[in-house]
Order: structure tokens, then C-alpha cells, then sequence
């Protein structure tokens, strides 16, 4: 029996390519896409701030065709919903039937997300829900993935964390407030290398800017070792 067609919201954190990983592993839903939302002013990943080049040069890594969903900045919830459902209905069309989700345990981002997909006959898949965010983020660290952070809340997180890779000396710095794996918002990350990818994403930080309350750590293309 063939496998449910799936699309991968993909955040170009580690929470996305774990999600990624796992749904595979359980071999329940073929993932045959990514779905990235982008800021069309910055042409940047939205809340990560990440350049929308670095976002291509990951679905290149993982093989797979990568859907944006340009929205403005600011953006009103009802603008990104009419943006979302355009392009899932299209999806939809094509015999895509989930979206897989990074979420752990935020419920009213699920049901946000869930009470939208069925608006379009599609449902919702979340492989890492109530994992527990200490163990999985060693997990996730322990098997290769390496990543950066990119985005910090400064009212939630230390700033110093802003541009630092995502290892276990970053989550020994933490504070007990601060989830381990930034559910709560805290912060975001870049993932440049995992099991999942055919090849690194070369990657060199750049500088740290305060925007909009956030701290965002640009990252600019590298040569490939």
C-alpha cells in the first residue's frame, strides 16, 4: 500500500529536519516536499531571519522541491492564512493529503494549524509532539545534526547565545527558564548539516542585529570544504 503524500513545513531549524527525520524512520507518509514560509521584503526565512539562498541550498541537500509562501512584513494573520491556504489547496490538488510539523508542545499552535488543514481536506502530522525537550534536543545533537542559532528573544533567552552553534556547551549555558529546545519561542536555528542531508550547507556567520525586538545572526554563504 503506498504511503500518504506529505509536505514538510520546513523552518530550516532543527526541530523541522528532526521532524523530517523521524516521519521518515516511521515510514507512515512520503515526504515529497517542503513548505517554507519567507518575508518577500527581506527574502528571508519569516522569524529566522535566514537568507532565502541558504533556505534553497537545504532542500538541495535533502533532495527534495521546496514551496515558499511569500507573505509581507508585518503580516496579519489573516493574510498568511489566505497565503497558506492558496498554496495548500494546490497541494491538495496534487494528492498531497498532511503537513508534517516540527511542534512539540504548544497546543494552541496545533489546533491553529490542524483547524487550517482541514479547511482544505488535509490533515496534520507532529512526530516530536510531547517529546521531552531536554532528551530530544541531546538527541538530535548526539546524531549529528549541527546547527546555529539565528534568531534569540532577548526578553526570554541570553543574548549571548545569538550566532553560537546549537552543542552541548550552549544547552549546559542555559538558564532552567529557557526551553532546551526554544519551543517557547526563546530562539531559532539554522540547520547547515544532518543525517538527513547529502551534503553540508557551507555556511560563516556574520553579524549579530537587533530588529524588531529580536536578535537576528546573519549567515552568508561559504565556500564548500
Amino acid at each position: 500500500m503506498t504511503a500518504p503524500r506529505a509536505w514538510l513545513a520546513w523552518s530550516s531549524g532543527k526541530d523541522s529536519a528532526w521532524a523530517l527525520r523521524v516521519a521518515r524512520q516511521a515510514g507512515e507518509l512520503d515526504v515529497v516536499a517542503l513548505l517554507t514560509t519567507v518575508t518577500d521584503d527581506h527574502r528571508r526565512v519569516s522569524m529566522h531571519g535566514v537568507r532565502e539562498t541558504l533556505l534553497h541550498a537545504q532542500a538541495g541537500a535533502l533532495g527534495l522541491p521546496l514551496h515558499v509562501v511569500r507573505i509581507p512584513a508585518p503580516c496579519p494573520q489573516e493574510v498568511y492564512d489566505d497565503a497558506m491556504r492558496h498554496v495548500l489547496r494546490d497541494a491538495r490538488e496534487e494528492g498531497v493529503t498532511h503537513v508534517v510539523f516540527g511542534d512539540l508542545f504548544l497546543a494552541d499552535v496545533r489546533a491553529h494549524r490542524e483547524e487550517r488543514l482541514a479547511e482544505v481536506g488535509m490533515a496534520a502530522c507532529f512526530p516530536l509532539w510531547q517529546r521531552d525537550s531536554a532528551a530530544l534536543a541531546r538527541e538530535i545533537i548526539a546524531d549529528g545534526t549541527k546547527s546555529v542559532v539565528v534568531c534569540v528573544d532577548p526578553a526570554k533567552a541570553p543574548r549571548e547565545i545569538a550566532g553560537r552553534a546549537y552543542d552541548e556547551e550552549l544547552l549546559a549555558s542555559l538558564p532552567a527558564s529557557v526551553d532546551p529546545c526554544g519551543e517557547n519561542g526563546e530562539f531559532h536555528t539554522f540547520v547547515w548539516d544532518c543525517p538527513s542531508f547529502a551534503r553540508p550547507v557551507a555556511v560563516r556567520v556574520g553579524e549579530t542585529v537587533e530588529r524588531d525586538g529580536f536578535l537576528f545572526t546573519d549567515l552568508l554563504p561559504a565556500p564548500q570544504r
